[in-house]
């Protein structure tokens, strides 16, 4: 009798710590606006790195930003981009998106709210490297590139947040990636 009372003891322990957890760890969609923001508190040595302009009639990899009638998303006129160019873990927190471009080991963070804020995307890697952020300072509605160099038999996981260049301050909502394998390879 006492062991049965237990075995519902947890599963009821266990409905509500799944409950409690669905309510406090939603994370905000791409369109939700916040509130208020919230900070976020990175590593104090987090290198910072301001993210380069695409040039005109590159194609912004993102998925998202693709649909079946007009195709991939460029940044100014329609220019092909090998398969290989595809950006893998593909990322959205309100207003920012990111994804990782195995071929070059390209980050890409695209701003896309005009709130005075703008795109980040940290990188964190699975063998211990430091985590950098790649920031786009462009201004809305722009794509900025950080070309970095990740050893190939390793995973990068992307952090989409907001940045805001006037205090330095890092802000929610925010949105993880999977692993990526920087090869490609899954």
């Amino acid at each position: 009798m006492r062991e049965n009372w237990r075995s519902k003891l947890s599963v009821l322990a266990g409905a509500s710590a799944l409950a409690l957890s669905a309510v406090t760890a939603t994370p905000a969609l791409a369109d939700d606006a916040p509130e208020t923001p919230v900070e976020i508190q990175l590593p104090a040595d987090v290198k910072i790195v301001e993210g380069l302009a695409t040039e005109p009639g590159t194609e912004v990899p993102f998925p998202a930003d693709e649909d079946e009638t007009t195709g991939p998303a460029v940044a100014m006129a329609a220019k092909a981009a090998p398969p290989s160019n595809t950006c893998l873990g593909a990322t959205a927190a309100y207003g920012a998106n990111g994804c990782f471009q195995h071929n070059g080991d390209i980050v890409w963070a695209g701003d896309t709210k005009k709130d005075g804020m703008s795109a980040a995307v940290g990188v964190y890697t699975d063998y211990g490297r430091a985590e950098e952020v790649c920031v786009n300072k462009l201004g809305v509605n722009t794509w900025a590139t950080c070309n970095k160099d990740y050893r190939e038999t390793g995973n990068v996981r992307l952090r989409v947040l907001r940045y805001d260049g006037d205090t330095g301050k890092f802000y929610q909502p925010e949105a993880w990636s999977g692993w990526i394998p920087v090869d490609g390879k899954f």
